[in-house]
Formats: C-alpha cells, structure tokens, sequence
C-alpha cells in the first residue's frame, strides 16, 4: 500500500478490525519511511452482472445508485437506513446468485418495486409513479388499487 503522505511503498499493519456485518476491514498502517499512520478500508471485490437498459445499452451495476434512489422515495418516511443497506445487500446477493453476465434493468427495477412495497408503502408509490413514469392519474389510481387488493 501507497502511504499517502509520502508516497513510499513499505507499511505495517498497526491495527485491524472488521465492522460488525464482517464485509469491510479498516486497517490501520504506519509507513515505514515517514512513520505517518492512515486507514485503509478492504471489501470483498464481487462481480456483478452488467444492467441492460431498456435502450439496450449495458450499464454497469452501480450499487451508489440504487440506494440513492432508495433514499429519495424514503425521504423523511420511518424507514432506517439500516433497512436500506440491508435491503440492497440482499439485492446484490440474490444477482450474483443468479449467474448472469447481463440482467434487464427491468428485473432490478421490480425487485426494487417488491422490496420498497414490504418497507413502506408510501416510498413504495413514490418509487413506482417515477419508475413506471405514469402518464396520467388513471394510471397512478390504477397502481394504487393494486397495492390495496396486494394487501389483502
């Protein structure tokens, strides 16, 4: 590892830890020329299937994104961020899961639709008139009705 101070090669590990879901090591190091510490953070490299967009382009998966827009549709809802990363972890897991090189942006798009309607219903409608783009109230009625006979 690079000390970034000094840009000399050779470090020693002082300190390392995990967090507590056991996916990222914080490493603290201290550089062996300059004697400066700093952190490092280490999470497992995945491979995750490229997105095919409904214009055809390929995209790569970009899990910044997809929380992002998780956030927007739970603004100032109950909904934990905890829940969110959680939500998504799972979300990357079951994609790799399915061993695909490429998934239609659809698919990430329903499941996404399917997980926010079991966190909250309201960011679940916020999600759906932006995703479905509705064109008109009858549509957006007509997605309500569903999630209420859903819910029966």
């Amino acid at each position: 590892m690079k000390c970034p101070y000094c840009g000399h090669l050779e470090n020693k590990v002082v300190d390392s830890r995990l967090n507590k879901d056991y996916t990222i090591t914080r490493r603290r190091r201290a550089c062996d020329s300059c004697h400066r510490r700093f952190t490092t953070y280490e999470r497992l490299e995945v491979t995750m299937p490229m997105l095919i967009k409904k214009d055809g382009r390929r995209e790569a998966w970009d899990r910044h994104k997809v929380v992002a827009g998780l956030k927007k549709a739970c603004e100032k809802r109950p909904v934990p961020m905890s829940s969110i990363e959680e939500f998504v972890d799972n979300l990357e897991i079951e994609l790799q899961d399915l061993g695909e090189r490429e998934i239609p942006v659809d698919y990430v798009g329903e499941r996404v639709m399917s997980g926010l309607r079991e966190l909250d219903d309201v960011a679940y409608v916020r999600f759906a008139s932006v995703y479905r783009q509705f064109k008109d109230i009858n549509e957006f009625m007509e997605e309500l009705k569903g999630m209420l006979d859903h819910r029966k």
